[in-house]
């Protein structure tokens, strides 16, 4: 803190303060020289911007689905529908006959699923409503997700047990097992006693494959640690266990369950389990704490199969249920299985139908569904069934008896649909299939691509040709204080008006696209220049190159050779026969990389280009300068100091002199 003029009564402060004003010209110089640099940086970098936006429309023209547009119609859209993709070539289809449609294979039970108390309700567990009859197994149903590493290799199946049943799903897809090692095909997994997996040549899963394992196990065993907390409770984890199979061991003693679900050993009373849970809820005296706890047990369960022919081949899928599934449950495992099928079960008639995804006909001499197992075969009575198999949809187009497995089918690029069927010696005339040229949507395309052009020519030129007010610097901190919000804003906008007028950059792109445009490209078609399809620069030359549209000379190139325009836009691989697109594309990237290096990217370090080294310089000379201006502050300040410390010793001296003379 400084306090002056205490001895000279002159304001020190401000007078050093206007002579750092005065000494600060040239500061304020370099701030309004670094202002103006990120300016133009920012201006670069916006019409960077605009000149990528451009570039990646640019990379859209080069696909031939802009100039390809197609159109397709049928003269009977009641029997024959089409879709058609800009790939398809011109062509014309007659659908002469179709003598049947393509069909999903269907498979009805052969009655009523009865349970043992009456009619089957789909929502509560099988185990409760299965007649005593149905034979439950005993194991534990498990699954398991391998992924295959990227050398092929499937991790180790590991499991705990003897292994009873396993069904194997490679990308979704069951295939078949077999345990056979001396006749192990190659569409079959060979599953060996240890769970080793051998996967047959055909069946053999690709790098990064997912295979899921579902098996059963004869018997699980499993064990709690009990810290210091005691526990009340203890879930083993599955459901459906089955009565004598549970024994739990624990303190030296083995408990089984008895009657009420109670767990007991001799008299003494453990808790008791849930077996439709797996859930033991121990007794109030028993603490249990710091020991180890063992259960061993199975599970009620059962499972069936589902063969299926599709369009991948041959599907076997084995779905394991307990007895808590219920009927929905279980039509669900199915719905989600690689088999293939929709299973439904109808409440009014107590039936149950199994429907393929697919439609047409796939199994050679066989049924397109078939099942097995007691669930399946007894239970919901398909030993009884009604199969319906599959179908192909058979048809003559062009004079050529053919047929599809589904009634929706391409053909070159046209989306065929087959609606009913009709007969050749019917009334009813061929559908025909006419696929068209769409040049309206391709003078659509080229039009938005001239006013693409246009826009940027525009944002260009409108910078090039800026005006540049030279009275109008960027404002200092005192100027702008004296300034009010708006006048601020007004006179940033004239200040950073024309900093790009006349650059040389920005005008050699305009120049290059310009003469991508007006060049020839030699090709094999009939238009050779954009003047030729109507096409061409406007009349007044400040638009710098402005194109316009002679929409009729256009449309009607389009009609007449929509090749030759094609190819005027793409060009071919030599440099003379390159086109249009190709042209202006190569001169947009350069120029962007031009522009990079002389004001960079938005991730670039000023070291990177051209203004941002001038922005270090810039800076290093005002962080000079300003630890000039702070020695010459510090001088001033002890000029003055020494100034006032003499005015002090004077006006002393005068008072003491004053001071002797008043004494006589």
């Amino acid at each position: 803190m400084r306090i002056a003029g205490l001895a000279s009564g002159m304001d020190i402060d401000s007078i050093v303060k206007d002579l750092m004003r005065a000494e600060s010209i040239p500061l304020d110089k370099l701030k309004q020289k670094k202002q103006i640099l990120e300016w133009q940086r920012d201006d670069y970098r916006a019409l960077n911007t605009e000149l990528l936006s451009f570039r990646d429309k640019l990379a859209q023209l080069k696909l031939t689905t802009n100039y390809r547009s197609r159109t397709v119609s049928s003269s009977n859209e009641q029997f024959v529908t089409a879709t058609v993709s800009s790939g398809a070539a011109q062509a014309s289809y007659s659908i002469t006959e179709v003598k049947n449609l393509a069909k999903a294979a269907t498979m009805v039970n052969g009655g009523g699923i009865t349970g043992k108390d009456g009619k089957f309700d789909p929502t509560k567990s099988l185990k409760d409503q299965l007649p005593d009859g149905f034979k439950w197994e005993q194991g534990v149903v498990e699954s398991q997700t391998l992924t295959v590493d990227k050398d092929g290799n499937v991790p180790e199946f590991k499991f705990d047990g003897d292994l009873k049943e396993v069904n194997v799903i490679v990308n979704g897809r069951a295939v078949k097992i077999t345990t056979d090692e001396t006749n192990h095909k190659a569409d079959e997994v060979l599953v060996k006693s240890d769970g080793t997996l051998v996967f047959g040549e055909n069946v053999k899963p690709a790098n990064g494959s997912v295979v899921k394992i579902n098996y059963v196990v004869n018997e699980k065993t499993t064990s709690k640690t009990v810290g210091e907390d005691p526990i009340k409770t203890w879930s083993l984890g599955k459901g459906a266990l089955n009565t004598g199979s549970v024994k739990i061991e624990y303190n030296g003693q083995t408990y089984s369950v008895t009657e009420g679900n109670k767990l007991k050993s001799g008299d003494d009373v453990l808790g008791e389990i849930n077996l439709d849970t797996g859930v033991i809820t121990f007794a109030e005296e028993k603490e249990i704490k710091d020991t180890e706890i063992t259960a061993t047990f199975t599970q009620d369960y059962a499972s069936f199969g589902i063969n299926t022919h599709t369009s991948k081949g041959e599907v076997n899928e084995t779905i394991f249920m307990t007895g808590t599934d219920t009927l929905n449950s279980v039509i669900r495992k199915v719905n989600e299985s690689s088999a293939g099928v929709t299973m439904f079960y109808d409440s009014f008639t107590d039936q149950v139908t199994l429907t393929r995804k697919e439609t047409g006909k796939f199994g050679d001499g066989e049924k397109d569904i078939q099942v097995n197992g007691d669930f399946m075969t007894n239970i919901l009575n398909f030993d009884n069934q009604i199969v319906d198999d599959g179908q192909n949809a058979k048809f003559t187009i062009n004079g050529l008896e053919t047929e599809r497995s589904s009634n929706t089918f391409d053909m070159s690029g046209v989306t065929i649909t087959l609606k009913q069927t009709f007969g050749a010696d019917s009334n009813q005339q061929a559908a025909t299939i006419s696929v068209e040229n769409d040049t309206e949507q391709v003078f659509e395309n080229i039009k938005q691509f001239v006013e693409d052009y246009n826009a940027l020519i525009k944002e260009i030129s409108d910078k090039i040709n800026e005006p540049l007010y030279r009275d109008y610097k960027p404002l200092t901190d005192d100027e702008r204080e004296e300034l009010s919000e708006k006048q601020q804003e007004k006179w940033e906008e004239m200040a950073r008006s024309g900093l790009l007028k006349g650059d040389m950059v920005l005008s050699g792109v305009l120049s290059s696209m310009r003469m991508d445009m007006y060049s020839t490209v030699e090709t094999n078609g009939i238009f050779k220049q954009l003047a030729s399809i109507g096409i061409k620069t406007t009349a007044n030359y400040l638009e710098g190159g402005k194109l316009e549209i002679d929409e009729a000379k256009l449309k009607a190139a389009l009609e007449e050779d929509p090749e030759s325009v094609e190819n005027l836009f793409r060009g071919n691989d030599s440099e003379a026969g390159k086109g249009i697109v190709h042209r202006l594309y190569d001169t947009v990237d350069a120029s962007m990389k031009k522009l990079q290096e002389k004001a960079g990217r938005a991730t670039s370090t000023n070291q990177q280009f051209t203004l941002g080294r001038e922005l270090i310089s810039v800076d290093k000379s005002i962080d000079r300068f300003e630890d000039k201006l702070k020695l010459t502050e510090e001088r001033y300040w002890r000029q003055f100091t020494a100034m006032e410390r003499a005015i002090q010793q004077a006006n002393q001296q005068s008072a003491y002199l004053m001071q002797q003379f008043g004494g006589y």
